[in-house]
């Protein structure tokens, strides 16, 4: 059964599509069978594994509003084990069409329910609209990346309650599987206060992993490829690796505690 994880914070600019993609590249290289989802009608995620948005028959809006076979819709990525289930512009309009239909925040979980991987990424929209909210319910687990930034906490107490409300009214096994630290600049002052704050608010579930603020790891949507195959040996390829070794880890010690 899949491990599904969503990968949400209404802020925008905080590392959910490089963190999507980059961590289901390297959990991919781990010899893991990788869905990304890309909940986003930005479809960065999926501009950024190399697919033209602009040139999609059908995306995962056909699968929301359409009831398409989500399998149908899979898109091949040029990296083993690394598949996508792509959005287009047309995703916008999912957020108000999902809106009179019946159980429409479930309708991301029932797409996916016959998907056969070991792991199912989801990046979710900065909003905490019906599309995020379907992305949650969708999930077994969340993955928070904060940016070591100024405001860094400003607006995660609504997420925490939006998680912790469609926990108990939508999906139980909702969990909070880790906060994520990205854009770290380990010179400043500021960067090693947020980490610290951070590691305040939410102790023992920020990640060990600390994404760095790196050149490379922003360059690479540009070519459509992850970090792990635009530039292996910078920080932030580094920094993907060992997060995906966490993830894992994490994910298996969860699974080990509900057998």
């Amino acid at each position: 059964m899949a491990q599904v994880i969503a990968i949400a914070n209404q802020k925008g600019g905080v590392g959910k599509t490089t963190t999507t993609i980059n961590l289901g590249a390297y959990l991919a290289k781990g010899r893991q069978r990788v869905l990304v989802v890309d909940l986003d009608p930005q479809a960065n995620t999926t501009s950024g594994l190399g697919v033209d948005k602009n040139d999609l028959n059908r995306a995962l809006y056909h699968a929301l509003v359409e009831d398409t076979p989500a399998a149908e819709l899979i898109v091949r990525t040029p990296y083993h084990g690394l598949e996508l289930l792509p959005a287009s512009p047309v995703l916008a309009a999912a957020e108000l069409e999902l809106v009179g239909m019946p159980a429409r925040e479930f309708r991301l979980s029932r797409a996916l329910r016959q998907l056969e991987y070991d792991y199912i990424l989801i990046d979710c929209p900065p909003s905490l609209g019906l599309l995020t909210i379907n992305g949650l319910v969708g999930a077994g687990a969340v993955i928070i990346p904060v940016q070591a930034e100024y405001y860094a906490l400003e607006g995660l107490g609504q997420l925490i309650q939006t998680i912790q409300r469609v926990k108990k009214g939508l999906n139980p096994s909702l969990h909070l599987l880790g906060v994520l630290l990205t854009m770290h600049n380990g010179r400043t002052t500021l960067s090693t206060q947020v980490h610290a704050e951070v590691k305040r608010h939410f102790p023992d579930k920020v990640f060990d992993t600390i994404i760095p603020r790196n050149v490379r790891l922003a360059e690479a949507p540009s070519y459509g490829k992850p970090i792990s195959h635009y530039d292996s040996w910078s920080k932030g390829a580094k920094g993907y690796k060992q997060l995906a070794k966490e993830v894992v880890k994490r994910a298996e010690k969860r699974q080990t505690s509900k057998v």
